[in-house]
């Protein structure tokens, strides 16, 4: 413990694995604190070290500007005196080793206190956010993801009969079977959920900053990375949301948001702002998709036209035999029910000859008729 005591340069703390558990977790067992107070030269020399230490570490801590620039000059002029003061004695390749190790040590520290500069001034707005792939390492169980490369919106059918549109340039990510008491799934981009209902098993969607949850209900998130907020967009039934505790600075804050209410989570401030009618929000309103304007409540209307209406939605392909199907009507409410959910409502009110088939955006209809 004694030896700190000789500790004459910036690398000799950088070097001391308790000077740096006493920095980033405050782990003090050798009373760095205590010795620190003991001599205000010291201090000095120990506060450049630890303004060293915390700037190769930035993402997790923010210095003040003036602060770095203190630190990075103090160490460049610590290690030119080092140079100017070695003996002209020592042999050359000794001193050629030296000064190689001298601007190494300079060359580290200054590229990490240099990146950890740029990281506050250019990402400031930033350095609460989560990322998709942290937000898939919090989990175990073991996620299948499905990421849409192509130019149209995907139908995803989870296991417990949920369904999602997953837009262009998005990812998701879910267990094969939802198991315990929560259903867990992981977006990046955009995506219309319609939720199962199961009280005993909420259903949560996490979506970088934030964290959506419901029982049963038809929402939209919109939470791509390279975007300045996410948003949530309630189309029926009631949703839940919250910040993310995997945020610094997570503020406790739980939205409730009802049918045509929407939230945007600002991530600058890391602020959330309700919005209690989408209809007076120029950018919701402009955005709005098919699925989310489509009405599925039918009083005695064509079978084909039911089809239709989910194809317009859902934007999907629906073959069924229309021959055999063409003079079926039905009267069935559809809405607040996940797309696998409404196909089986149809099926069964066709008649128990009537089953359906789904492969991706591809769904096909066998029956051989109407009751």
């Amino acid at each position: 413990m004694q030896h700190r005591n000789n500790y004459t340069e910036i690398e000799h703390f950088l070097a001391d694995e308790s000077f740096r558990l006493w920095v980033c977790f405050k782990d003090d067992q050798q009373e760095w604190e205590e010795w620190t107070l003991e001599n205000s030269s010291r201090a000095k020399l120990v506060e450049e070290a630890r303004l060293w230490l915390l700037a190769m570490k930035v993402p997790a801590d923010n210095l003040a500007v003036d602060d770095v620039q203190h630190a990075l000059e103090a160490t460049w002029e610590k290690i030119e005196r080092a140079e100017e003061n070695k003996k002209d004695t020592e042999k050359p390749i000794l001193k050629l080793l030296r000064k190689k190790w001298f601007n190494g040590v300079a060359a580290v520290l200054v590229l990490s206190l240099l990146s950890g500069w740029l990281y506050n001034q250019s990402s400031s707005s930033e350095n609460s956010a989560l990322s998709y792939s942290e937000l898939i390492n919090e989990n175990e169980e073991g996620l299948v993801e499905q990421t849409n490369n192509s130019d149209k919106p995907q139908i995803i059918t989870l296991s417990d009969g949920s369904s999602v549109l997953l837009q262009p340039n998005s990812k998701l990510s879910y267990p094969k079977i939802f198991v315990g008491n929560e259903r867990k799934v992981y977006l990046s981009g955009e995506g219309f959920f319609e939720i199962s209902k199961d009280p005993k098993k909420p259903f949560f969607v996490f979506a970088n900053e934030i964290v959506t949850k419901v029982v049963g209900t038809s929402f939209k998130i919109k939470a791509y990375a390279n975007q300045p907020n996410v948003e949530v967009v309630v189309r029926t039934g009631k949703v839940k949301v919250r910040s993310n505790e995997l945020i610094s600075n997570p503020k406790d804050e739980l939205i409730v948001l009802l049918p045509n209410q929407a939230l945007r989570f600002v991530r600058k401030n890391l602020s959330f702002n309700k919005i209690t009618d989408i209809t007076q929000d120029e950018s919701l309103s402009r955005s709005t998709s098919n699925i989310e304007q489509l009405g599925f409540e039918f009083t005695d209307i064509p079978v084909a036209q039911i089809f239709k209406t989910i194809e317009q939605a859902y934007l999907v392909k629906i073959d069924f035999p229309q021959t055999k199907l063409k003079d079926c009507y039905l009267t069935t409410s559809l809405s607040d029910q996940p797309l696998p959910e409404k196909l089986k409502i149809i099926c069964k009110s066709l008649g128990n000859n009537t089953s359906y088939e789904m492969n991706g955006n591809q769904i096909i209809i066998i029956s051989d008729g109407c009751n």
